[in-house]
């Protein structure tokens, strides 16, 4: 179950985090994934664990924010099977709080990015009769979280494009759904307990583990075997679907 051998597979954010578990387990499965991340040594990284473990994977560097290159860098892959949109970056801050800059950061990345790969990846799908798309979306896109406010924006637009992506290409055979974790064990994570919480490290993590009802933080390999899932042929009927992967977050959390 669940083999991709031979499908051609694009993953956005492949160098670290959510990203590079997707690429790892697809290429485990049998898929030549192009890692595509904005860092090309990360990138690189995420190749060479690829290949240690006998898979097939190729590096690309891609600022997602710019169309001109992102086309190229989808043209030069050329026809693929499947598309994995997880790139993109988290923001702190309230609607007051949150400044144009940083704003207008989380929309060109969060937003326009996903945007930007969906209509340089479709093309390229079609060539293929078809496949699958899966965005990475948020459980910021479906309940309210506290100084979260142009993430939530970005999130929401993104499950918003899943749908339409999902309606305008039923003809095409192309399927498009989206995943929407909660908080994940990443290097994120630390990186930000790290800056915001130096000596409290520790105590802030289970604080923040704890606040899905589950018990702790979801891992990167947890997502990517969903992700997995979407992208199979077992997974041939569904579209247009957002799953929540939130240790009971959305539905336990009232």
């Amino acid at each position: 179950m669940f083999q991709l051998t031979k499908k051609k597979a694009v993953v956005t954010g492949g160098g670290s985090g959510i990203g590079k578990a997707i690429c790892k387990i697809l290429a485990q499965q049998g898929a030549i994934v192009y890692v595509l991340d904005i860092n090309k040594e990360e990138a690189l990284q995420t190749v060479v664990e690829i290949e240690q473990q006998k898979g097939s994977a190729i590096a690309e560097a891609i600022d997602v924010t710019n169309q001109e290159t992102t086309n190229k860098v989808f043209e030069q892959i050329g026809a693929i099977d499947i598309l994995v949109n997880c790139a993109g970056i988290s923001h702190i801050g309230n609607a007051v709080s949150t400044n144009e800059a940083d704003f207008e950061k989380v929309f060109q990345v969060n937003v326009k990015g996903v945007y930007n790969c969906l209509h340089a990846g479709i093309p390229q799908l079609q060539k293929n009769g078809g496949g699958a798309i899966v965005n990475i979306s948020s459980i910021a896109a479906k309940v309210g979280l506290s100084d979260r406010f142009a993430y939530s924006m970005s999130k929401g637009a993104v499950h918003a494009m899943t749908l339409s992506v999902a309606k305008d290409y039923l003809k095409d055979n192309i399927r498009c759904n989206s995943i929407s974790p909660a908080r994940v064990h990443t290097p994120f994570v630390d990186g930000f307990l790290k800056k915001n919480y130096p000596g409290q490290e520790a105590a802030m993590f289970e604080k923040l583990s704890k606040t899905q009802p589950i018990g702790r933080m979801g891992q990167p390999e947890e997502i990517a075997q969903q992700v997995l899932y979407l992208c199979s042929d077992e997974a041939s009927f569904i579209t247009g679907s957002d799953y929540a992967i939130d240790g009971g977050y959305i539905t336990l959390n009232s």
